[in-house]
């Protein structure tokens, strides 16, 4: 089963549904193929960067108002055993990040230590470096050091980087998730049909599995339906194939 994950690596509850999913597959008796696609939540977002919560305030009617609602946040992660730091956190341009991503799920990729591995593991290496060691993740020094931490040959990388691979191919991924009317991250798409959108619970994801499994003759085991609930937003019980 392929799941496509629309997601952007500076969005919260991005994190929270990777590792949601990533727990219910854990228990899952299946072959399961992840793929990251390319959301930017804020294309405008600077690349110089700056304390996340300062740049937040004006969003949100002032950096105590935002430090309130990302503390919302954090307990919430924290009850999945995210260590989320926004007092740590810098404000970074994904688009670079992104770019990684898909130069990680590229075939040729395998030359320079790509594997089925790879780009999950660089999804959660992103999310980390942001979100918990306060790295800039717009800057290609920091980049080049996470595609190492997962197995990626650095210098090839920064010379791929470098020649402005992938550009037109990130782009076009957010065009798609536009076109296919996805509004919100994150956003999964199993089997290339079923959509599912939110930080759903672990339970959640693994009804979803079990049913998508089932419909798609992936498994003999009958498994109880999905409730029809709303998804978005995102609560911990919330959860819908559609």
């Amino acid at each position: 089963m392929e799941i496509e994950i629309y997601s952007d690596v500076v969005c919260p509850w991005c994190y929270l549904g990777k590792t949601r999913l990533e727990a219910a597959l854990g228990s899952f008796d299946g072959e399961v193929n992840l793929r990251w696609r390319a959301y930017q939540l804020d294309p405008a977002a600077p690349r110089t960067a700056r304390a996340l919560l300062t740049w937040l305030g004006p969003k949100f009617g002032g950096e105590q108002r935002a430090r309130q609602m990302m503390a919302h946040v954090t307990a919430t992660a924290a009850e999945d055993g995210l260590r989320l730091d926004f007092d740590r956190a810098l404000i970074a341009n994904s688009f670079d990040a992104h770019r990684l991503l898909w130069l990680a799920d590229q075939p040729e990729t395998v030359m320079f230590g790509a594997n089925a591995e790879t780009q999950p593991e660089l999804a959660e290496a992103l999310h980390r470096a942001h979100f918990t060691d306060g790295l800039d993740i717009g800057s290609p020094d920091v980049l080049a050091d996470l595609a190492a931490e997962v197995g990626l040959d650095r210098d090839r990388v920064t010379a791929v980087s470098r020649l402005d691979r992938g550009r037109r191919d990130v782009r076009a991924e957010i065009a798609r998730a536009h076109d296919l009317g996805i509004t919100s991250v994150p956003t999964f798409i199993f089997a290339g049909k079923y959509v599912v959108t939110g930080a759903q619970s672990t339970d959640a994801f693994s009804s979803v599995l079990a049913e998508v499994a089932q419909r798609e003759g992936l498994t003999p085991t009958a498994s109880p339906p999905i409730p029809h609930q709303r998804t978005v937003p995102a609560t911990d019980d919330d959860s819908r194939v559609s």
